[in-house]
């Protein structure tokens, strides 16, 4: 008698195990093909940090180079924060702006402690390089790229 209720022990394992692979064969399908596809990237998606524009002059930055940004963060990724005043203007524009994006932990008290709300989070999940320079961003040519596109 322990053959046959091993035989049908076995029997019942291999049915519910198969009907484990024939769920997951028809369930849809949660893989992207990358390269050909990409995700959507939720709005709280904290990539680097990104200049915002400016709504009344659109051509430039928020960002009139205080500094604070750079003074408050912890891990001294935001290297230069450089501005000039501009003829006709009342506010200095950003001229140069490089974050060190190897050292960035992410923390977020740049873009909380900017005054003038200059800084957001880029959607940008898949920075790639061959070396430490490539990942220093000069966020104001990031700026005029986007503003390009």
């Amino acid at each position: 008698m322990t053959k046959v209720t091993e035989i049908i022990k076995g029997a019942a394992s291999l049915i519910i195990g198969m009907g484990v692979t024939i769920k997951a064969f028809f369930s849809p399908v949660v893989t992207v093909q990358y390269p050909r596809q990409t995700i959507d990237i939720t709005p709280r998606f904290r990539g680097h940090t990104k200049l915002l524009g400016d709504e009344e002059m659109p051509e430039r930055t928020k960002c009139v180079a205080c500094g604070i940004c750079a003074k408050n963060c912890p891990s001294r990724s935001i290297k230069k924060v450089e501005g000039e005043k501009k003829e006709g203007e009342k506010k200095k524009t950003a001229t140069t702006y490089i974050l060190d994006f190897t050292t960035c932990s992410q923390c977020g008290i740049c873009v909380e402690s900017c005054p003038f709300d200059a800084l957001a989070f880029s959607a940008d999940y898949n920075p790639a390089g061959y070396s430490r320079e490539d990942f220093l961003y000069d966020l104001v040519k990031e700026y005029e790229k986007r503003k390009k596109v």
